[in-house]
């Protein structure tokens, strides 16, 4: 009796659930990229670990091309047998998608800790070629790596963890319309359809999160922790999280065209339906844990995804290979039109002094 009650407005509904989910949850997400980072700091460090570093990535690169070069052996090089002009506007739309998602990204920051966007595209553009040798993951370490050691970058490694985690979310939600369309593909096969309804499901559970983590993080209970204080100002708002959301969904659907067209020049045909479904397959790829290589695992599961929907096997490889290569051709132009871009800056002010 001579306690004082607490007020039942005070208390959010799901009290238990939110006082081990807000503390927990964050954690759990951005430790991945956290050890990632670490884990390669240590490796770029330490002699041994740079030997094991150049001799795995050397392995891979060298299995690749062989295998590779046995596909190719009888027959041409995909990109030769295409439309120059096409070529180079699926790669020109590419390059595209690149910067709106380098913006869409640049929405999850909060002003005062908001890297450069071209800080931003040579992180994709770095994550591009770090994904053809190695595994599944490194890709977002060498986001965290790239935007980091950029000059003038106001946010921490855990500012960069805490964005990479909201982008997932974003593009979950972004490629969840694109899936469903895809999965009404009357040519896609049962298995298909179920892996597609699988990643629409996903991006419905991402927008859930995405709406109730302001309120999550502002609650009595996730202020108690240090955590959820240093989030609670940092965390993306519904209107903040529409404009990525618009964004990151420009830059799939540039994707999408992108793939639209070089199917049309490497003979499969102009169909829209599959672009959807090959960028699809390989986001539902980029979403596992670990895999052999980022982006071989997604060309290897896009193309699967093409064969299942009556492609035949030589032309949705050559489709998977060209959408790869066009991919790292254009992060590598953005990556170095930075270095560049930043060095001629330097010397330019080195210059005026």
């Amino acid at each position: 009796m001579g306690e004082t009650p607490t007020p039942p407005q005070g208390r959010p509904h799901g009290d238990p659930l939110l006082a081990i989910a807000v503390p927990l949850a964050p954690i759990v997400l951005e430790r991945r990229y956290r050890l990632l980072v670490d884990a390669l700091w240590r490796l770029g460090r330490s002699r041994p670990g740079q030997w094991a570093l150049a001799a795995g990535s050397g392995a891979v690169v060298v299995l690749l091309a062989l295998l590779a070069a046995r596909h190719f052996a009888s027959t041409s090089w995909p990109l030769a047998s295409g439309d120059p002009g096409l070529l180079v506007a699926a790669g020109l739309l590419l390059l595209v998608a690149q910067a709106l998602k380098a913006y869409g990204w640049g929405r999850l920051f909060v002003p005062d800790e908001r890297p450069r966007v071209l800080a931003l595209a040579a992180g994709n553009g770095g994550a591009a070629l770090v994904g053809l040798v190695l595994p599944g993951r490194f890709d977002d370490a060498m986001r965290i790596a790239v935007v980091r050691r950029y000059p003038g970058c106001p946010a921490g490694v855990r500012v960069l963890c805490l964005s990479l985690v909201m982008l997932g979310l974003i593009d979950a939600v972004a490629l969840a319309p694109l899936a469903f369309v895809a999965a009404l593909f009357p040519g896609a096969g049962l298995g298909v359809r179920a892996a597609l309804a699988l990643v629409a499901l996903g991006g419905v559970a991402a927008a859930v999160v995405i709406v109730a983590l302001p309120r999550l993080v502002a609650s009595r209970q996730a202020l108690r922790f240090r955590l959820g204080r240093w989030l609670s100002p940092r965390t993306t708002s519904r209107r903040t999280a529409s404009q990525a959301w618009a964004l990151v969904s420009a830059c799939w659907l540039v994707r999408a065209l992108a793939v639209f067209v070089l199917l049309g020049t490497l003979g499969v045909g102009f169909s829209f339906t599959l672009a959807l479904l090959f960028l699809c397959a390989g986001a539902a790829a980029a979403a596992l844990p670990v895999g052999l290589a980022g982006a071989a695992t997604q060309v290897g599961v896009g193309g699967a995804a093409l064969i299942a929907s009556g492609v035949g096997a030589s032309q949705a490889l050559s489709v998977a290979v060209s959408v790869a290569a066009l991919g790292v051709l254009s992060g590598g132009a953005i990556l170095l039109f930075a270095v560049v871009w930043r060095t001629g800056l330097s010397l330019t002010r080195r210059a005026t002094r």
